[in-house]
């Protein structure tokens, strides 16, 4: 009886530990960021260039790419904060939020309504779209500029 029990109380705190991670995504290191698959592009086109991006592997990700199945989608956005561009996407999405840190060519679902575009870094709880594969903030801004953006999304190339 004994013997289960030890068993029992090894097997309890082996899940424990099992189950237990960072408090913070380091979404950092690894080509792609985390949680993204190399499946699905993302095409973004604003002032005459084209970004790309992979899609993550989430329900909100498949949920974008599903809206745009239905052809592209034109985003007026606009600078917040110094390190980020946000745009209505005129619906809302699921929401896979967590704990998420930030870097340059993030894209992002926040409020489950609004798509970002991060070129600098934030803590935040917040659901990751995608990532702009080679992003760096000079890149980005260069692209985007400093102030309000039309942004298109596509699945399809379009140049």
């Amino acid at each position: 009886m004994k013997r289960l029990l030890g068993v029992f109380l090894a097997t309890l705190v082996l899940l424990f530990f099992c189950g237990c991670g960072p408090a913070v995504s380091e979404n950092e290191g690894e080509e792609g960021g985390v949680g993204v698959t190399d499946t699905t592009d993302l095409y973004l086109y604003a002032n005459g260039e084209e970004l790309v991006a992979q899609l993550s592997d989430n329900s909100s990700a498949r949920a974008l790419a599903e809206l745009l199945r239905g052809g592209p989608l034109t985003i007026e956005m606009r600078d917040y904060a110094g390190f980020e561009k946000v745009g209505p996407l005129g619906q809302t999405l699921p929401r896979n939020d967590e704990s998420l840190r930030t870097k340059a060519g993030d894209l992002v679902l926040y409020q489950g309504n609004q798509f970002v575009i991060y070129y600098g870094e934030n803590n935040w709880s917040l659901t990751l779209l995608g990532r702009i594969e080679g992003a760096t903030r000079e890149g980005l801004l260069s692209v985007l500029g400093e102030g309000d953006v039309r942004v298109v999304l596509s699945l399809e190339r379009m140049n």
